[in-house]
């Protein structure tokens, strides 16, 4: 038994590396593919915005999909999807199939997270919050293999070759996953498709609005951007009106109304913006501001990943010792303190008989950020999840929402005000002192959070009655 829940952790692992490896070698890729294309910066952040937007929406309906229909059926059918639209995007003829294909990638992405953690969660049941913290470090891998990879490809074989990466990859994760999980059978239910629709549309609306600020600041009229605005704010109060009123909604409003799950969502929405989404342009930083090439700016990543990954580890082995707040009020700090210094745009340091170069001060400061966001994570993954173990992929979906969410208003955020800098590393200077001080802002919410794993006493009473489980 013990053998067979490794084999199960194993296999996740695979679906997370090849998720991470994905995502970090078309970050390097992207200032290839905006040349390539000849288009906007604004038009060419959506190869980013549009992953983060859809597997936002494909997060919460992933996990409930897994409830319904049974975890490794739908695991199955997203790592498929993911295989599928790699090739699309490998054989895109322009922009717009680009983004398509980075579409389809997403819905494989996005259900694939909560999906993935459930199923490590139900084979370590007595050990989750290490399995779960443990899990926080194959990302920071996937991080340290993907943009060395990448760099590598993209100036030998173009960008393309980063998409083609992903289909054998794809292919053996699929097969070996259809060996080694166990079907497990749903509990039935209804997928809520309206409710998801109304989501993704309030959330697309809105970050359209967002760039469309680029072509107001050239001159375009205030009209769409507004109209936008206004769309968005109608599509979720239409979304949150039939959330109430459903039966098996996308996102069970309790999980939003509760003090520290809603505690736990601000924060993640945050983090996500300052820790992920402005992330994806550290190779566009890297190139324009510090003039590195293509390769160096993939491997300048790995300094980070490797921190994540050092911090993971050890925060996972501590984390039933130092709880839940401290470690995530420590890492917030850490990245608050990072996002500052990229802000500065240091150059060489010069130490008692020791020059560090620009390069290496960059590597180092990206390290740091590793390291805030590796102490962070296995944290704040666990912060909720001891309220309704029994219900783990509905809430890793939620808080995957939020995260991705504030990843991708970041990433529209950052490509409007690049944008509107005739000097760069100005805009790229704006975005960091911004992040910085949104995320300072929100730290105070981990104290509304649970204090470590069996602290009940922040979840209201009435709550604490919604979200048993049903027999």
């Amino acid at each position: 038994m013990a053998v067979t829940r490794y084999f199960i952790f194993g296999v996740t692992s695979l679906s997370f590396l090849l998720i991470a490896i994905s995502g970090t070698t078309v970050t390097v890729a992207f200032p290839m593919i905006t040349t390539d294309f000849q288009t906007s910066l604004i038009l060419a952040g959506w190869v980013l915005g549009i992953n983060q937007l859809t597997a936002t929406a494909f997060m919460p309906l992933g996990g409930k999909a897994g409830e319904i229909f049974g975890n490794k059926r739908v695991y199955l059918a997203s790592i498929g999807v993911f295989t599928i639209g790699s090739l699309i995007c490998a054989l895109a003829p322009n922009i717009g199939i680009l983004i398509f294909g980075r579409f389809l990638q997403a819905t494989g992405t996005g259900s694939i997270l909560p999906l993935a953690t459930s199923i490590v969660s139900d084979a370590f049941p007595n050990s989750r919050q290490q399995a779960i913290g443990f899990f926080t470090t194959i990302m920071p891998i996937g991080n340290i293999i993907g943009p060395n990879i990448g760099g590598w490809m993209v100036e030998s074989f173009g960008w393309r070759s980063t998409f083609w990466l992903n289909i054998p990859l794809g292919i053996a994760v699929f097969i070996i996953s259809l060996i080694l999980l166990k079907s497990k059978k749903g509990g039935g239910g209804h997928l809520d498709l309206v409710g998801t629709g109304l989501f993704t549309g309030a959330l697309s609306a809105l970050l359209i609005a967002l760039s469309s600020f680029g072509n107001v600041q050239n001159g375009g009229s205030w009209l769409l951007p507004a109209a936008l605005f206004i769309a968005a704010v109608i599509l979720m109060l239409a979304f949150f009106r039939r959330e109430a009123r459903i039966r098996d909604p996308m996102i069970d409003l309790e999980f939003i109304k509760s003090r520290p799950f809603l505690a736990a969502n601000i924060f993640n929405l945050f983090y996500g913006m300052a820790a992920m989404g402005v992330m994806s342009f550290t190779p566009l930083f890297a190139t324009s501001v510090y003039g590195m090439s293509t390769l160096a700016s993939g491997l300048i990543l790995t300094p980070r990943s490797v921190g994540m990954l050092v911090a993971s580890i050890v925060t996972s082995l501590y984390l039933p010792k130092w709880g839940y707040r401290k470690p995530m009020l420590a890492g917030t700090g850490v990245i608050v303190f990072s996002l500052v210094l990229l802000g500065l745009k240091p150059s060489g340091i010069n130490l008692p008989g020791l020059y560090l170069n620009s390069t290496v001060v960059l590597g180092a400061i990206l390290f740091l950020i590793g390291a805030g966001m590796g102490i962070t994570a296995p944290a704040a993954n666990n912060a909720c999840i001891d309220l309704m173990p029994e219900r783990v992929g509905m809430i890793t979906g939620l808080r995957g929402t939020f995260r991705q969410s504030g990843s991708a208003i970041s990433i529209a955020i950052t490509a409007v005000v690049l944008q509107s800098f005739s000097q760069i590393g100005h805009g790229f200077s704006l975005v960091y002192y911004g992040l910085a001080a949104v995320l300072l802002v929100t730290a105070p919410t981990v104290f509304a959070m649970p204090r470590a794993a069996g602290d009940l006493c922040a979840v209201p009473k009435p709550v604490e009655e919604t979200l048993k489980p049903a027999a």
